[in-house]
């Protein structure tokens, strides 16, 4: 007898050797026709996998995380069998599951089009609608290699050839298709209904790009037809809020090829930039840390010492200077640890929280460049907290509470943590990671935070928290960190005298909140779609005149916001007043004032607010009030 335990403690008996397919129809005919794989002991496998002795099994539908990823990995090979069909001399390479899809590299003899694009995804669904089984097998590894060399395979036999002699491989084949893959896979080709190509693009086979470029053809994939379309619906939404398109449009920055991965802020950019900038100098100011301010290039010899030259030295900037080598720093910590070793530190002056806006440089590949969210020269709103042990949980808690109340006046709410902890290969006692880790999750629950752990992905020398949130058609930003470090206070020598007279080191909490000024500005474009609230808007309001004559009063009335503080300007045009209006609307700026001789007769402005909303006529102090109202409270 073999016995099947089902997730809800119930147990199943059978004479002998079961598949997951037989199990999940002797639970229910609806279940049969459901299910998509199963998982043995916590291992995912086929539905036509044989289970020989007593086990735990979970049916995996496509209602399961598991279940969509199988879908998706499915319709990858799917999308190979299409191209095959369609394109015989292309050679397939690998497809995996990525983020909200698949993708598949192909070696073609010439680029694929769009047209191409659209009559591989017909053939795909031709080839589902035929539902065929998808079957696997097993092959010895030098008669795999063999195999696919036979079908002039050549990057498959490479692949299989990578994997040490003796061992079996698994195969999949559906149709006239079989590709080589650990699995698993939907039972058949009927299973996947709700798929789109994207986009093609270029790669490197095996990532390196020494080797032959090859095409990826990038693709999505569903449960349902709703959540495609919901998905789709997304990426417009997203492509409308393109921090590039918008940047362009709203004349805040612009890249160029003279400097790839630096940002060119225009002034209504840099209007905002310091908005930014400024809020989180008051941030600083009103939580007790200290801004300073540290060298752009910093000896090789510090590198060394951090570690940074041995293991990252790739992704700096080098530069020489009389017989001495120097790099553009990466990040801001060594800096802020010299600071800190200036003078005598007392166990009393603990903990110390230096602040920066630091402009830092890295490296970064050309391809992986985008926009103002990934550049070369950036700068953080970095800060770093000499403390002892002892003190860490407090100042996590501060923190945490700090973070939450900037994201929320910049819009957001949706916050998600994370705790990363110690990882295999690590520095340190047990009983030193003990403390941090619980002193991490103490500072997180002090703050009223549910937060998930991430084993083993902390550094090597401390656990962190990561804090990302969610913009408006919610996807994930990773932006604020938390990170516990004794060992760089360390290695640079920093110390402090302890109550005891003793020497200690410190422990450093490397912070941020928003991270990189410039992928956050990008963010915050791409949350408000551009409109930004009225307190960050570059131009908060513009005054316009009807006619000529009304010129002198609207020009006062900018100069009486411009005294209080108010970000406004005349347009005082011979235009048409709704070109005006129209012109502003798409700027979009907070409010339009329209000024005729009505208005300027009785000290007035007839207020137009974004949006189209018409908010009628009012005394200029009564507006006076109404935007600074929304400034305070960052409305």
């Amino acid at each position: 007898m073999i016995h099947i335990t089902l997730p809800d403690g119930s147990c199943r008996e059978f004479p002998g050797p079961v598949t997951v397919a037989e199990v999940a129809a002797g639970i229910g005919a609806g279940l049969a026709k459901a299910a998509l794989a199963g998982k043995v002991d916590g291992k995912l496998v086929d539905t036509s996998f044989s289970i020989a002795q007593d086990a735990q099994l979970a049916i995996v539908t496509d209602k399961d995380a598991d279940g969509l990823e199988i879908i998706r990995h499915s319709t990858a090979h799917l999308l190979a069998y299409a191209v095959k069909e369609l394109f015989p001399e292309a050679q397939v390479t690998i497809g995996p599951v990525v983020e909200n899809g698949f993708y598949y590299d192909f070696a073609y003899k010439r680029p694929f089009t769009p047209e191409d694009l659209a009559a591989i995804e017909k053939r795909m669904g031709e080839l589902a609608a035929k539902n065929e089984p998808v079957v696997r097998r097993v092959l010895p590894r030098d008669e795999a290699v063999a195999y696919f060399k036979g079908l002039g395979e050549h990057y498959k036999a490479e692949i299989i050839g990578s994997i040490p002699p003796g061992e079996d491989v698994s195969l999949y084949r559906e149709g006239g298709f079989e590709d080589l893959c650990r699995g698993p896979h939907v039972p058949s080709t009927g299973r996947l209904k709700h798929f789109k190509l994207m986009k093609v693009a270029g790669a490197y086979w095996r990532g390196d790009q020494a080797n032959e470029q090859l095409q990826r053809i990038y693709g999505t994939a569903w449960a349902t037809k709703e959540a495609l379309q919901q998905y789709l619906t997304m990426l417009e939404e997203a492509e409308k809020r393109d921090h590039r398109k918008l940047g362009r449009e709203l004349d805040l920055f612009h890249l160029d090829e003279h400097s790839p991965g630096t940002v060119f802020w225009h002034p209504k950019g840099w209007t905002l930039w310091q908005e930014v900038e400024q809020y989180m100098r008051r941030v600083y100011r009103d939580n007790g840390y200290q801004e300073v301010k540290g060298p752009q290039i910093l000896d090789q010899g510090l590198w060394e010492k951090t570690g940074h030259w041995d293991k990252y030295r790739e992704n700096m900037f080098v530069t020489e200077s009389e017989k001495r080598s120097y790099a553009l720093k990466p990040m801001n910590c060594p800096g802020h640890i010299l600071i800190f070793k200036q003078g005598i530190k007392s166990y009393r002056d603990l903990p110390l929280r230096y602040g920066e806006f630091g402009n830092c440089h890295r490296n970064e590949p050309t391809g992986g460049l985008h926009g103002i969210m990934r550049v070369r020269a950036f700068t953080q709103d970095d800060g770093h907290i000499f403390c002892t042990e002892d003190q860490i949980q407090a100042e996590v808690t501060a923190f945490t509470a700090l973070l939450q109340k900037v994201y929320q006046d910049f819009g957001f709410t949706d916050i998600i943590y994370k705790l990363s902890t110690r990882p295999e290969k690590r520095i340190g006692t047990d009983e030193s990671w003990d403390k941090a880790e619980a002193a991490l999750a103490e500072g997180l629950r002090a703050s009223g935070c549910d937060f998930e752990y991430l084993p083993g992905e902390g550094a090597f020398y401390g656990p962190k928290i990561e804090y990302t949130l969610k913009d408006a058609l919610g996807r994930p930003w990773q932006c604020g960190t938390i990170q516990v470090d004794p060992n760089l206070p360390e290695r640079l020598g920093a110390e402090y005298v302890a109550e005891d007279s003793a020497r200690k080191h410190p422990v450093i909490l490397h912070r941020a909140i928003v991270g990189s000024l410039e992928r956050f500005i990008g963010i915050l474009i791409e949350q408000h779609a551009g409109a930004l609230p009225v307190w960050l808007a570059p131009q908060q309001v513009v005054v316009a005149s009807i006619t000529e004559s009304q010129g002198d009063y609207a020009t006062e009335v900018a100069k009486t916001l411009q005294k209080q503080g108010v970000r406004a300007q005349a347009d005082l045009r011979n235009e048409k007043i709704s070109y005006k209006i129209r012109e502003h609307s798409l700027q979009k700026v907070p409010f339009i004032l329209v000024v005729g001789d009505k208005e300027k007769a009785g000290g007035a402005v007839a207020v137009r607010a974004r949006g189209g909303q018409d908010l009628g006529v009012m005394p200029l102090s009564s507006f006076q009030a109404k935007i600074a109202s929304d400034i305070a409270t960052r409305t």
